[in-house]
């Protein structure tokens, strides 16, 4: 009898990998050639649509990453930073105008690309990356956790706004949870029981003020008072919170803690136009200190994000990963603070 040969098993499996995949393992992975891959990785014409797909989505399995100092080298500095931002939110406008400064400062032009109704983020930003962006600013995305790692895969990105679990990608964004629960702190300092949350859905941000409003009214003895109302990032949102608890039987809450500025306004909007009285009936409390947060007409209690320091951790997170100075990957959390306006204040005595 023969005795089996080990090396015959050993020929049939691969050994494990030990180095990092090159852009050869991806062309072998889809069996083409690497100078295909490379015009692919370098955003130059000779592949089709599909075929770009294909090696993005072959080299996120295999882990590979271009190396972004070459790869720039190769193709000439653009040193265009691409954002993308919602026209209708003005968080966002308050942040592109807070990143310009910094860019300017670190020799940077900027490329926008808005998310509007008629046009998604997967559009926005893919026009981004068309402008020859070496690098993508993201304000707060909705597209997917592998969406944004896919993109992180192919240039470097930085996310303002929202947490993410495990994308390989810069994040830059404030304590969420401390700043809601000062709001209720503030409220319940004021007198108020009946709090109630119109949140944000599954908005950036919206979850963790969510909870952070759970865990705070717990603490203060109030959590059979606990409401939670659905609601949006948009006036629209706000504004149907506001006519739910209208059309209610039950006695309106005191005070209403609202996901983010817009979403506010809409509430004092409806309420105003109903004869409600702010704060003396209802405060409303808002989240982000956009600008129209400080109108006079508009007065708005809110939770101040720093909108100066997050752009420019953003934009300098951006530049480290250009200049390879760093990895991606890193996660950078700043406070916030609440400002108390005329929409806050005690409770009457009903």
């Amino acid at each position: 009898m023969t005795p089996p040969n080990p090396r015959r098993g050993a020929d049939r499996t691969p050994a494990p990998r030990s180095r990092k995949p090159t852009m050869a393992d991806v062309a072998a992975e889809l069996g083409v050639s690497r100078a295909l891959v490379s015009l692919v990785f370098r955003d130059q014409p000779g592949a089709s649509p599909e075929t770009r797909e294909r090696v993005f989505e072959a080299a996120s399995r295999l882990g590979y990453k271009p190396d972004m100092a070459a790869r720039l080298l190769a193709r000439g500095r653009s040193k265009v930073l691409g954002v993308l931002f919602t026209a209708r939110n003005p968080h966002h406008v308050d942040l592109v105008e807070a990143i310009y400064p910094t860019a300017e400062e670190l020799g940077y032009d900027l490329v926008l690309s808005a998310a509007v109704p008629s046009r998604d983020e997967h559009k926005a930003v893919e026009a981004l990356v068309g402008h020859r962006s070496e690098a993508l600013l993201l304000c707060g995305p909705t597209i997917s956790e592998e969406d944004i790692a896919d993109l992180g895969a192919r240039l470097p990105v930085v996310v303002l706004g929202r947490h993410l679990k495990s994308a390989p990608v810069d994040i830059v964004t404030s304590y969420d949870r401390p700043g809601a629960r000062e709001v209720v702190d503030h409220l319940v300092g004021l007198g108020h029981r009946d709090i109630a949350h119109v949140d944000g859905g599954s908005k950036p941000g919206a979850p963790e003020r969510r909870r952070a409003y759970r865990d705070a009214m717990r603490s203060h003895g109030l959590a059979d008072r606990i409401r939670i109302i659905p609601g949006n990032h948009t006036e629209e949102g706000g504004q149907d919170a506001a006519r739910g608890m209208l059309a209610d039987d039950a006695v309106l809450p005191t005070a209403v803690f609202a996901s983010n500025d817009q979403c506010a306004i809409g509430l004092l909007d409806v309420f105003t136009r109903a004869g409600v009285k702010i704060p003396e009936q209802v405060s409303i409390v808002g989240y982000d200190d956009s600008h129209i947060a400080g109108l006079s007409h508009i007065d708005l209690t809110t939770v101040r994000q720093d909108v100066p320091r997050l752009a420019r951790l953003a934009v300098e997170a951006a530049d480290e990963q250009l200049r390879g100075v760093r990895e991606p990957g890193a996660t950078l959390k700043l406070e916030s603070k609440l400002v108390v306006r005329g929409t806050s204040g005690p409770p009457t005595q009903r």
